[in-house]
């Protein structure tokens, strides 16, 4: 009667213990895998997510559907009557710097997923969606470019110079060096518009002391001298100097203004009489794709995918839900 007894609470325990290892305690909470983990970025259920977005014109937070938000982005980045090849890729793009930055937080200080304005996250503008928009999202619909699972940062610009950027930091400021980002050739540089291919701008010497002071906490004084530092491996300027200052270029760039300076791809940079002369080629930070090379590449016969593959290095484009 004993042993009998022993063994009934023995086959009880190890029932019990079993039943704990397939369920798992009650009370603790599953965590979370890292983002990017498993063959695709975690989504649940892999479906098409409806997220939320900050409408700044109007202040009011809506929910849309991501497939719906993504038309109104691509129409205000991108040249609605571009090939319908380039405006998907821009959608893949598009898509991608979207779930990145939701997977980041999104816009904390609205509580939202999104937001309209472009300087918080993209540009967004609905009344401008047209059938290529629609047909680019539709035929991209759920893609998105990923380096080692992860969702890449998916930067884009309007046009090279001739070249794309080899690294972050010779177009965007605070920015580190990241494995899928090369310099190619940018073939948009052929047809892009003629203030692309070679632009100057002037800016008056006291503009430029309080931009530099403004960026780097110390004061150039009395402007007299200004000069290229370091160049970046596609010759953009990494580091610039103003009077006995230094100054990264793309801060400088930040600090001016990026329509004006269009890019870091400097001929040109010195003091003329009470006026700092800026010369150059492209327009933006050059760093990803460039949308003009985009346009060019599609009107070569290249698909979106072809075009994503052709700026960024050992990426993965794929499709994350139906």
């Amino acid at each position: 009667m004993y042993k009998r007894t022993v063994i009934n609470l023995l086959t009880a325990g190890i029932i019990v213990m079993f039943m704990l290892v397939a369920v798992g305690c009650p009370n603790q909470a599953r965590k979370p895998g890292p983002p990017g983990e498993g063959k695709k970025p975690r989504i649940p259920g892999g479906k098409e997510p409806t997220i939320t977005l900050y409408v700044n014109e109007t202040g009011e937070k809506k929910e849309i559907k991501m497939e719906e938000y993504l038309q109104g982005v691509v129409a205000a980045e991108m040249d609605t009557s571009w090939p319908e090849e380039a405006l998907a890729a821009q959608a893949i793009l598009a898509r991608t710097f979207t779930m990145k930055k939701i997977q980041e937080g999104g816009v904390p200080q609205y509580g939202t997923d999104a937001s309209t304005d472009k300087d918080e996250f993209q540009a967004y503008d609905p009344s401008k969606i047209n059938d290529r928009v629609r047909k680019a999202a539709e035929r991209t619909r759920g893609k998105v470019i990923t380096y080692k699972g992860n969702y890449i940062n998916a930067w884009f610009f309007a046009d090279g110079g001739g070249k794309t950027a080899a690294l972050p930091q010779e177009g965007l400021v605070n920015e580190k060096p990241v494995p899928y980002i090369k310099s190619v050739k940018d073939p948009g540089f052929a047809i892009t518009e003629p203030e692309n291919k070679s632009w100057t701008a002037e800016f008056p010497l006291s503009q430029v002391r309080q931009a530099v002071k403004q960026q780097t906490g110390q004061d150039p004084a009395a402007v007299s001298s200004a000069k290229i530092v370091e160049k970046g491996p596609s010759g953009r300027a990494l580091t610039l100097q103003i009077g006995n200052v230094k100054i990264s270029g793309p801060k400088l760039r930040q600090a001016l203004g990026s329509d004006k300076m269009r890019s870091t791809l400097l001929d040109r940079f010195e003091v003329s009489g009470n006026k700092l002369i800026i010369g150059g080629r492209g327009y933006g930070h050059g760093v990803g794709m460039s949308q003009w090379g985009a346009r060019a590449l599609a009107e070569q016969g290249k698909s979106a995918e072809e075009i994503v593959n052709y700026f960024f290095k050992d990426v993965k484009i794929q499709k994350v839900w139906d």
